[in-house]
This record gives C-alpha cells, structure tokens and sequence, in this order.
C-alpha cells in the first residue's frame, strides 16, 4: 500500500529540491556565507510575509505563499548543512555535494517526520495553514533564544531539532496549500 503522506511529502520536497539546485546554478554557494542567524533571520521574514498575507488575504508581490514555505523549506535545509560544514570553512560547495547535503538533511526530516506522524495520527492534515505558519514562527523564536544564549539549552531541544521542524511543518503547508488552492 502506498502511503500518501510520503508520496506527497516527497512530491513537495521533489519541487524545492528543483529551485534549490537552479539556484545553485545560478548563484553557486553563496549562502555559504551566511551566519546561522541570518539564515534565521531570512526564514522569519519569510514567515511573517505568509502571516501577513494571511491576515490580509493579499499581497502586492507575485510570489505567493507556496512559494515563501518553498523557500522557507530551502533556507531551513541551509541551515543545517551551515551547521554541519560551519560558515568558516569552504566557501565553494559543488552543485553535486549540495545535493548531496540536501538530501541528507532531507532524509533525517522525513525520518523525523514519519516517527511523528506515525504518534500523531497526521494531526496536521486537520490544522489551518495559518496555523502551521504560527507554528513556524514559534519554532523560529525558540531558535532566536538559543542563539542568544550560546546554543545552550537546559532541557530543550537544541537548534537543528527545530529547523527539522520547521522543514517538515514548512512540506505540510506546501502540501496543504496544493489541496486547497485558495490558500494560495
């Protein structure tokens, strides 16, 4: 039997991987330069652009809000490969090993994702979009405080754990936006 979260979640991630690598061609490894933090930073604004067109059910720029979980999704995913490599290190990563970080990075989010979903019951397919954006930008504060502090935590997860989450919470919304196109 096929199971149509997986199919799904590959098909979304089929999509971003897609924008990824042609934006490796066109731009290289430029990201390479990013601090952790300002990848954060990039995916906040992101999320508070969905949250604004959410709450005002338009937007001035073409894309939309597929487009910024898209990327949302992407950033999350260079960021944990910046978190890997480390941001000092070689600034030129080949479109073949980029690749190759990526799905990496996606392997452990789908593992995480199937682990989840298997105790949650797909509680997701039942939640609003806009709540998976909040969601997302809970999960970024909670980022922005373990940065201020160091990446130390006394009980909580650390930092990649989030942006784990925040990728597979980022896959939901793109699927969910897909089945109910005025989420658009």
């Amino acid at each position: 039997m096929v199971n149509l979260t997986s199919v799904q979640y590959d098909a979304a991630v089929a999509s971003c991987k897609d924008i990824f690598i042609k934006k490796m061609k066109d731009y290289g490894s430029a990201w390479r330069i990013l601090r952790i933090r300002s990848i954060t930073d990039q995916i906040f604004i992101k999320a508070r652009r969905i949250r604004s067109i959410e709450d005002k059910g338009t937007h001035r720029v073409e894309e939309g809000i597929r487009e910024e979980y898209m990327g949302i999704l992407n950033y999350a995913v260079i960021a944990l490969i910046q978190l890997e490599l480390g941001y000092e290190g070689n600034m030129n990563l080949s479109p073949e090993e980029a690749k190759r970080c990526f799905e990496t990075q996606i392997a452990h989010a789908k593992s995480l994702m199937e682990n989840k979903n298997h105790d949650y019951g797909e509680a997701w397919r039942n939640m609003r979009v806009s709540s998976l954006t909040d969601i997302i930008l809970m999960k970024l504060m909670r980022v922005k405080q373990i940065e201020d502090n160091d990446g130390t935590t006394l009980i909580s997860e650390g930092i990649a754990a989030n942006y784990y989450d925040i990728i597979n919470y980022a896959i939901f919304a793109i699927i969910r936006t897909e089945q109910d196109p005025s989420q658009h």
